[in-house]
């Protein structure tokens, strides 16, 4: 059985504005059944573990599908949400493959943070499969390849667009975009039409753009884990 390490935002508020936010429903719900329903052994973490908030704006019309439904009422995927392991508790080594869950909140806690990035770093170098999705591309930016350079240089990447940033209005409020940061460190960043499904395959690095590309991204990684050697 394959081990597969989902990681998603402690942050519960939308920088200072008070508002509430958390990991985006659908980029986590619908990897979660593709590992699940494959199988997979899925382990959610978050910075300082313990209960994850989800965006609220994700729970509703028109962003709330099938697969977050089934999210929702599912108790032992809700009990795993509730009981998040902290990073500092994880061992990357046990896991086949990590996936950074996204949702405007990761804009805080993803990037600077030194745990996560060691271990999307040490299971990059170990050339299992790292991805990421929309805003959760930000906790890519921190780690590093054999090299000492970041894993996105020269690499084939994506995420949230900074058209899909200014549709929304998050590019007043969050304090990096990811496409700018992405682009910045050189990775070859890419994106399909706003809210249209665009995932890049890079090696063992693996990115979506947004919520619709959630569930072709884990797709995608888990082709690369079932492939022969």
């Amino acid at each position: 059985m394959k081990r597969i390490l989902m990681v998603v935002s402690s942050r519960e508020r939308l920088g200072d504005t008070g508002t509430p936010t958390g990991a985006w429903l659908e980029e986590l719900a619908a990897s979660y059944w593709v590992f699940e329903d494959a199988g997979c052994d899925v382990t959610v973490a978050s910075p300082r573990g313990g209960r994850a908030p989800l965006d609220p704006l994700s729970l509703s019309e028109p962003w709330l599908t099938a697969n977050g439904q089934r999210f929702l009422a599912d108790e032992p995927a809700n009990r795993k949400l509730e009981r998040s392991v902290a990073l500092a508790d994880v061992n990357g080594a046990d896991f086949a493959a990590v996936y950074l869950v996204g949702g405007v909140a990761t804009a805080w806690d993803f990037p600077g943070n030194a745990t996560l990035a060691s271990i999307v770093g040490a299971m990059y170098r170990d050339a299992r499969p790292v991805g990421a999705v929309c805003h959760g591309v930000l906790g890519l930016t921190g780690a590093r390849d054999d090299e000492g350079q970041p894993i996105v240089a020269g690499r084939a990447v994506t995420g949230v667009s900074n058209a899909e940033e200014v549709a929304t209005g998050f590019d007043k409020i969050v304090p990096v975009l990811p496409e700018d940061r992405l682009t910045t460190l050189g990775g070859r960043y890419s994106c399909a039409p706003p809210f249209e499904a665009h995932v890049c395959a890079d090696g063992n690095l693996f990115t979506g753009q947004n919520p619709a590309s959630a569930g072709p991204l884990a797709k995608a990684m888990l082709a690369r884990l079932d492939a022969p050697g």
